[in-house]
């Protein structure tokens, strides 16, 4: 078998409080191969973001990873050095947001952005950074990217935002993306093309990806494998296929029923994968 590229091994995430510490991810484990995409699906508060900040070592005190082991690579992302884990993140794993007006410098042209994730990993100069900019705009399918790459990102929609947020994560061609619910602020239209290009864009770079979201409807289109979250812990995990024909989890088959046109809470169907 192929080594995972990811392996998350009994992650337990907990927030100190005054009075009381909250456990906000318990023992979670799973593992993401190389190429393969993971849905991480559950409700809003469920610790599917905080899972992904503890891979990135993104977490804000006071929160912290208080058990477990994430290998990425074959090395253990919470035992390297910070400097280390700068060249990891960005690099070789990197984070779509699900607004990209909060994660866009509002006053720095979008293609300098881009560049920024070049030259900062040193995979560019100034120069040549701008050109790639340009290059990475055009795969994410926006319009006069020579012109675009000038734009601030109040000039773009919500869906270029998203695009040129897909185009800086692409950048350094990493082996994994985490996209935190990427298309939960656009309107349906534009969030089946954003979900499009990131299936093409998977397929052209090999990309693994971590997909979250709380959207079932997403899973079944885009996922492989699906795991699924409520309250800090994953109840089930297993093969799309197998988990929206037969869900084991009762919290599990609520969320299938919560997909418009299933009957899952009545003994229906599920939504078809792709």
């Amino acid at each position: 078998m192929t080594a995972p590229l990811l392996d998350v091994r009994n992650l337990t995430v907990t927030f100190a409080g005054a009075r009381s510490t909250v456990t906000a991810v318990n023992d979670v484990s799973f593992h993401i191969a190389p190429g393969e995409t993971l849905g991480l699906v559950g409700e809003s508060g469920s610790g599917k973001s905080v899972t992904a900040f503890a891979i990135l070592r993104l977490l804000q005190a006071p929160g912290r990873v208080s058990a477990g082991q994430i290998f990425f690579e074959g090395r253990d992302l919470l035992t390297l050095p910070e400097r280390e884990m700068r060249q990891v993140r960005g690099a070789r794993i990197s984070l779509i947001f699900q607004e990209p007006m909060t994660a866009l410098n509002p006053v720095m042209r979008v293609g300098d952005q881009i560049g920024e994730a070049l030259t900062v990993h040193g995979m560019a100069s100034r120069a040549e950074a701008q050109r790639r900019a340009v290059e990475l705009l055009e795969a994410v399918h926006i319009p006069n990217a020579g012109e675009r790459v000038r734009d601030y990102p109040h000039q773009l929609s919500g869906g270029m935002r998203q695009r040129v947020m897909i185009a800086i994560a692409l950048a350094c061609r990493p082996a994994l993306i985490i996209a935190d619910e990427p298309t939960t602020a656009l309107d349906v239209t534009i969030q089946a093309q954003v979900l499009d290009l990131l299936r093409e864009l998977r397929t052209a770079f090999n990309l693994a990806l971590l997909l979250i979201t709380h959207d079932f409807g997403v899973i079944a289109e885009m996922a492989d494998r699906v795991a699924v979250m409520y309250k800090g812990s994953l109840v089930e995990q297993g093969a799309v296929r197998q988990i929206l024909r037969a869900p084991a989890h009762e919290y599990t088959r609520s969320l299938l029923a919560a997909v418009p046109g299933t009957t899952q809470d009545r003994g229906g169907q599920a939504p078809s994968p792709r």
